[in-house]
């Protein structure tokens, strides 16, 4: 699997309100109101992680999620990560 080129990432992060680059993948904070909305989106992200079996890393600080996204086999960001991301938005 080959990751994408810096040109690819660039035009696909203009499509996604507020993800970032951030090392070798992308990421966001979305806030929530309380702890449990937070760990009920925590839950919708990973169910859908299964059933794309592509699993991004999750940090739950109190009532904000940050969602980091990358391919680690292709050592960087491939289709893969931007489809979650906009499965991830939808969420939302």
């Amino acid at each position: 699997m080959e990751h994408l080129s810096i040109k690819d990432i660039h035009e696909r992060l203009e499509e996604l309100q507020g993800w970032e680059m951030f090392g070798n993948g992308i990421t966001k904070e979305f806030h929530f109101n309380s702890f449990n909305e937070a760990m009920e989106f925590v839950h919708k992200v990973g169910e859908e992680a299964e059933r794309q079996r592509h699993f991004p890393d999750i940090t739950i600080k109190n009532t904000i999620v940050a969602i980091h996204l990358t391919t680690y086999e292709a050592n960087g960001l491939t289709h893969d990560d931007f489809k979650m991301a906009r499965v991830i938005e939808q969420m939302i």
